[in-house]
């Protein structure tokens, strides 16, 4: 019953998480002047990633001066030669590209947080808005148009779209849906949305945020650290005072493939115990939770089922009761995501099986921080997780 009452209060009183209604307007508006925006993009080991993604960044609709920095992380594969040839070759665009070499780390600072750093560093001078994006990030046309009329009409200093993960194979139709809807249980883009909640967050391969915002706020120091960058840097401009927006869109999608569980896990793993700040008792009260919200309801209906069919009257109907009701309110919940990637509902009853996966892969990430195995992400040790 209670696991049934908990679901009623997140579809009705959770900022709606579950729906899938914030986006940005289809049509931008026309502004009178339209700011400089200069994107950051952090590169490591991305040659395969930047003819697909570099050029859709080049080729933007965008009626004001559009700039892009790539720092060169020390990459091993070309990463840098590559984005310069693509950027000479492409003189259509006439954007100007500029690619930075990156320099060693310091100590204390998380690797791509350095790296974003060094592509503000090397666009000190510049002013408008700085739009931070990852390297398997690809654009349609009109995206940045939107994105920056957003901020200008509504006085947002971060603007921030989740990209459209893949979910092509197998594996990525079962675990990328849910890693949207999970990150939106935590961060309901509506409350992102609302000056009075503290609720804050952003998406990492889209923020579009206000040099002057940025600059007032103390920069990235403040979040030098940070292995979950995009929360870190909506939390921090939300906090001094900004208006943040957080939403879905078909216009930016990630091309990066996940074509195995082991990759998901590890996308997922990486970061999981971070989140929850290295925690014990955070990492027992979320699995306890995953197990309470996603397996109680399935759980407490076939627990009814059994003790019917041994005569257990009124109280097996009340259990039975309470577990349908919870796995009805859950699996619509599900649903909206689901359309959204243009999956069959029928996906949407699996939710609980899918929820235990995930306690699995946080489970995970615990262990191996507490086994001192060190994360590994685009060939680089970023620290323990």
């Amino acid at each position: 019953m209670a696991s049934a009452l908990a679901w009623g209060y997140l579809l009705l009183l959770h900022g709606q998480f579950w729906r899938t209604g914030q986006r940005l307007p289809d049509v931008a508006p026309d502004l009178a002047a339209w700011p400089d925006v200069v994107a950051v993009v952090p590169a490591r080991n991305e040659a395969d990633m930047l003819p697909v993604t570099l050029p859709s960044l080049l080729g933007q609709d965008y009626p004001g001066k559009l700039a892009v920095t790539l720092v060169d992380d020390g990459s091993t594969d070309g990463t840098g030669a590559v984005a310069s040839g693509i950027a000479a070759a492409d003189e259509a665009a006439r954007v100007p590209v500029t690619v930075v070499a990156g320099r060693a780390r310091p100590e204390g600072w998380a690797g791509k947080v350095w790296a974003m750093q060094q592509g503000l560093d090397a666009t000190a001078s510049a002013e408008g808005y700085v739009l931070f994006t990852d390297a398997d990030i690809a654009w349609d046309p009109g995206a940045l148009r939107s994105l920056v009329a957003a901020a200008e009409s509504d006085d947002r200093a971060l603007v921030s779209q989740m990209a459209l993960l893949r979910a092509q194979t197998g594996w990525e139709r079962i675990v990328v849906p849910a890693f949207v809807y999970f990150f939106f249980q935590l961060y309901p883009p509506r409350r992102v949305n609302d000056p009075r909640s503290r609720v804050a967050a952003g998406a990492g391969g889209c923020m579009l945020i206000r040099r002057s915002a940025l600059e007032k706020a103390g920069g990235l120091t403040p979040v030098h650290g940070a292995l979950i960058d995009d929360v870190a840097l909506g939390t921090l401009l939300k906090r001094d005072g900004n208006r943040t927006w957080l939403g879905l869109t078909t216009e930016i999608r990630s091309v990066r493939p996940y074509p195995r569980l082991a990759d998901l896990w590890h996308m997922i793993a990486r970061s999981a115990y971070v989140q929850l700040r290295y925690s014990p008792f955070l990492l027992a009260g979320t699995i306890l939770g995953l197990l309470f919200l996603y397996a109680a309801p399935p759980a407490g209906l076939l627990a009814g089922a059994i003790a019917a069919a041994w005569g257990a009257g009124s109280a097996a109907a009340l259990a039975g009761s309470a577990g349908l009701a919870g796995l009805v309110l859950m699996t619509v919940s599900a649903v909206p995501m689901l359309r959204f990637y243009r999956l069959s509902v029928l996906r949407a009853p699996a939710l609980p099986l899918v929820a235990l996966l995930y306690a699995a892969m946080t489970a995970d990430s615990a262990r191996r921080h507490y086994s001192g195995r060190a994360v590994s992400w685009r060939g680089r040790q970023a620290g323990r997780i």
